[in-house]
């Protein structure tokens, strides 16, 4: 491994030599509870204790420094104070030690940003990866290597865990045993000061002993690279993740409606759906797709029949299956053929069929067997109900029966039963088999649609980003942008804007800048009437707001009216503005508003927006965000997810919107964001949407410069 090159990352989770830098004879001390993992674990590999003291810990002869070694290392874990860690990295280089486990604390995330990016720069410099700072470790089932400071009892198996919390995962090691759910690796990436979740998830969506990913982040660094891992990694194995932080952020919301708009958690959300990733609302949720999606065979289809014995909890199931994207059955004629037999007359061959509070334990076999065989039902949901008529000490021993015999056919099953304590017994001691068995309706379904979420994205075929809708003269956005740079502006003034949508193929009104009263009469003759007059200054952003907008004018009178009065106004309420003039523009022709955004986010870079558009976008709130590049495909479930999308089909006797239009708009706008670095946010509002085949206007447009861009000249 020659200096400054990257070592195979298979060696953090495959190493066959690990060294404890910080190895503690104090049993209370992480550096002593790291050891006793690492040798309780079954650890095939070399285990080398790190301390000045010497001596013996373990049974484990103790090493001075690690100089005293003449093995090669692959990995090195360190539990020493923060002010001595450079040094130990600088020893590991000298040791040709592959990776390194930082889990002292004191860092970045107490304000020590400094020594943390020297720690990272260094270790790459000399060819060496870290994970951490502040971890509590790793596990990985392929070596027995249990290198945490957990409580010890891991599981092996086939979920994967990344967590970025050390404190939570740490106990997410205990609630792994409770669930019974066992794990191929557990992963704590700490501050993420060089190996992060796309490291990981590089290796992990090949590695054959993990089914599932589980990912809990409380923030996304480099999120464009994350982005494009877990859109592949989706496409090869279940990812659920949960994710702190719901919160708000108002990024120069009083600049651009895109900007109040994008909350981090609209955003984000948003973009896991676009990778494919299971979202979970909870850790218990999260918790329960992994062993869900881990012991159930992938389905074949989606139709999916509900069986129960009491028709309140069957309307349940109905309402949880269309909350979470679970579709029912519905050939009548085919249910009532198959499950007639076993349904009594006043119960129901309906999807949900009802056996009634008179089945037996006998009825749930037949009618799961009758499901069983029939090939048109895809999965089945089981629910039950304590009544006085049921055998209840045969519950157990049907539920699990069942369950192995669907699990045997590749048909998805999952249980959902209700009672006292016997059946609340039957619940905790089938959970501990792995059988999908829930006390709460949500809880169970919530599971089927996880499944049937990947099941569409895996099927889905791929659609190649192509650059048919993105032919731009960036050369000339990227003058437009830096002469507003040289000027110290940091937006474009709307002729500027309207050039640059004239760069990018976007349609706009017919629009000129006059300088005077006579300019726009003139102007307004040459367009047209009806037409619109805004102010243009390099000081207002916001023209209505100063009273710096007229619509709707009909005639030369009304002009002259307009022009006098955006000049008085704009001089009222902003004395200091400089203004260069007034826009007179083609008065539109009335169709759908729409709003499209365009913005280079902190976390995940260029981003999109789609919405309804006007003057209540921001108390409306009905947007959608997506990640750019993206396909046309995905470009249409942007405008999908949104609840004004009917009215873009036609409705109440209205043609259907040029869709197409829409789509060719946001694709072009994120180019733009893309490929031209200094501008970070455009916005269409309103886009106007006209009827099929007759396309789109950007009607108002409003751009503005990046931060570290404003106030620069061209030295």
């Amino acid at each position: 491994m020659g200096k400054g090159s990257d070592p195979k990352i298979e060696y953090l989770f495959k190493p066959r030599s690990i060294a404890v830098i910080g190895a503690s004879h104090d049993e209370n001390k992480i550096g002593y509870q790291i050891l006793r993992n690492i040798r309780a674990g079954g650890y095939s590999g070399k285990v080398y204790p790190i301390n000045p003291r010497g001596g013996e810990i373990l049974g484990l002869p103790v090493y001075s420094s690690l100089a005293e070694l003449d093995e090669e290392i692959d990995v090195a874990c360190i539990v020493i104070p923060a002010k001595l860690v450079f040094d130990a990295v600088k020893d590991c280089a000298q040791h040709g030690v592959k990776f390194i486990l930082i889990i002292t604390s004191g860092f970045s995330e107490v304000g020590n940003i400094e020594d943390e990016k020297k720690i990272a720069s260094y270790a790459r410099e000399h060819g060496m990866r870290v994970l951490g700072p502040n971890i509590f470790g790793i596990y990985s089932a392929a070596t027995s290597l249990d290198a945490t400071f957990g409580s010890g009892k891991i599981m092996p198996g086939s979920v994967a865990i990344i967590t970025q919390s050390g404190a939570l995962g740490a106990a997410m090691i205990g609630k792994t045993a409770v669930e019974n759910i066992g794990l191929s690796t557990m992963v704590s990436v700490g501050n993420k000061s060089d190996i992060d979740e796309s490291d990981l998830l590089e290796y992990l969506m090949d590695d054959q002993g993990t089914k599932i990913i589980l990912l809990y982040i409380e923030g996304v660094k480099k999120g464009e690279r994350l982005v494009k891992t877990l859109k592949e990694a989706t496409k090869r194995k279940p990812i659920i993740m949960i994710k702190a932080g719901r919160s708000k952020r108002g990024a120069m919301a009083a600049a651009s409606h895109t900007g109040s708009l994008a909350g981090a958690d609209e955003i984000f959300d948003d973009i896991m759906r676009q990778c494919g990733v299971l979202r979970a609302e909870s850790l218990q949720e999260a918790f329960d797709w992994c062993k869900f999606l881990a012991n159930t065979p992938p389905p074949s289809g989606e139709n999916t029949v509900i069986i129960t014995n009491g028709g309140g909890i069957g309307v349940m199931a109905t309402d949880a299956c269309e909350k979470y994207g679970v579709k029912l059955y519905d050939d009548i004629h085919t249910l009532r053929e198959i499950f007639s037999w076993v349904t009594p007359g006043f119960g129901s061959t309906k999807n949900p069929i009802d056996l009634t509070g008179q089945a037996t334990s006998g009825d749930y076999d037949s009618a799961l067997d009758e499901a069983l065989k029939s090939d048109g039902i895809k999965a089945v949901i089981a629910l039950y109900c304590e009544t006085a008529l049921f055998d209840a000490e045969n519950l157990p021993t049907m539920i699990e029966r069942n369950y192995l015999k669907y699990k045997s056919e590749g048909k998805p099953l999952v249980f959902s039963v209700f009672g006292g304590d016997a059946t609340e017994n039957c619940i905790t001691s089938l959970r501990k088999h792995n059988v999908p068995i829930f006390a709460d309706i949500y809880a169970a379904v919530s599971c089927f649609g996880a499944m049937y979420s990947y099941y569409r994205n895996s099927g889905a075929r791929p659609e190649r980003i192509r650059d048919v809708d993105v032919d731009i003269d960036i050369d000339a956005i990227d003058h437009i942008v830096s002469q507003a740079i040289a000027e110290g502006r940091y937006f474009l003034l709307a002729p500027e804007a309207q050039n640059v949508m004239r760069a990018a193929g976007i349609a706009i009104p017919e629009s000129y800048l006059a300088r005077n009263l006579d300019e726009a009469l003139r102007r307004a003759v040459e367009i047209g009437y009806p037409v619109v007059m805004k102010i243009v200054s390099r000081d207002i952003l916001h023209k209505s707001d100063v009273g710096g907008v007229a619509l709707d004018l009909e005639n030369r009178e009304e002009v002259i009216d307009a022009y006098q009065a955006i000049i008085r106004n704009s001089k009222a309420r902003q004395p200091d503005a400089h203004i260069e003039g007034v826009e007179v523009s083609k008065m539109v022709e009335s169709g759908m508003e729409t709003i499209i955004g365009a913005r280079r986010d902190r976390a995940f870079g260029p981003i999109v927006m789609f919405g309804l558009g006007g003057i209540y976008v921001e108390v409306m709130k009905d947007v959608s965000f997506r990640a750019f590049p993206l396909t046309r495909v995905e470009a249409m479930r942007m405008l999908k997810e949104t609840r004004s999308y009917p009215l873009l089909l036609g409705t109440r006797g209205e043609e259907r919107k040029d869709i197409d239009s829409v789509v060719k708009t946001i694709i072009k706008l994120g180019a733009v964001i893309q490929r031209c670095k200094d501008i970070s946010d455009i916005e269409i509002n309103p886009l106007v949407v006209y009827d099929h085949g007759k396309g789109v206007e950007a009607v108002d447009v409003r751009i503005l410069i990046s931060e570290s861009k404003r106030g620069k000249t061209d030295e």
